[in-house]
């Protein structure tokens, strides 16, 4: 079984080669850490799958369908069943497994926010995570032209976890801008 963030990195890098995609893996995992400690849950755990969501992405890109089913495959018998669910549920549209508990719709969040606000530190002057605000968020969040690929509607699964958009916005930033060396920004 995984029981670190150490391990559970080693197995992303086994598995995921483009740097881009493990940064964001890793965006994802401080995002989840911060809601976790935000909501009395267990750190370790939801850093876990916010680390982990991703990890079958290089092999699934061209097969949206199977994106989560095949981190199954990887990950099965090395993490709880809970983090699977989660993983599975994060890709809920195409894996039919739809997300019930607060870290599953947490993730989905999770994973939409954390484009928004590297998005945003990349259109800075110094294009820093220091610079971005919350009302920066705000902002970017109304501008639909701005990194499309975001989906508005899945960062809005914070307030299916009691988090008005304005403080979810405030604990994923943060988390980031902990991190922001590890991320290079």
């Amino acid at each position: 079984m995984i029981s670190s963030r150490n391990e559970a990195l080693k197995i992303v890098r086994e598995n995921v080669a483009n740097e881009r995609i493990v940064l964001h893996m890793i965006a994802v995992s401080a995002i989840m850490k911060a809601l976790a400690r935000h909501f009395g849950e267990d750190e370790k755990t939801w850093e876990l799958v916010g680390l982990l969501h991703d990890i079958d992405y290089e092999k699934t890109k061209n097969d949206p369908a199977r994106h989560g089913l095949e981190a199954e495959e990887i990950l099965k018998g090395k993490i709880s069943e809970e983090i699977l669910r989660a993983i599975k549920s994060h890709n809920f549209e195409n894996t039919g497994v739809n997300p019930e508990s607060r870290m599953e719709k947490a993730l989905i969040a999770a994973d939409a926010v954390s484009g928004l606000i590297i998005a945003s530190a990349l259109v800075m002057p110094h294009k820093k995570l220091e610079e971005v605000r919350v009302e920066t968020l705000e902002k970017k969040f109304k501008q639909k032209d701005f990194a499309r690929n975001v989906s508005r509607e899945r960062i809005l699964f914070c307030e299916q976890i009691g988090l008005p958009k304005d403080k979810f916005f405030e604990i994923a930033l943060n988390a980031l801008k902990e991190i922001s060396g590890e991320l290079g920004l």
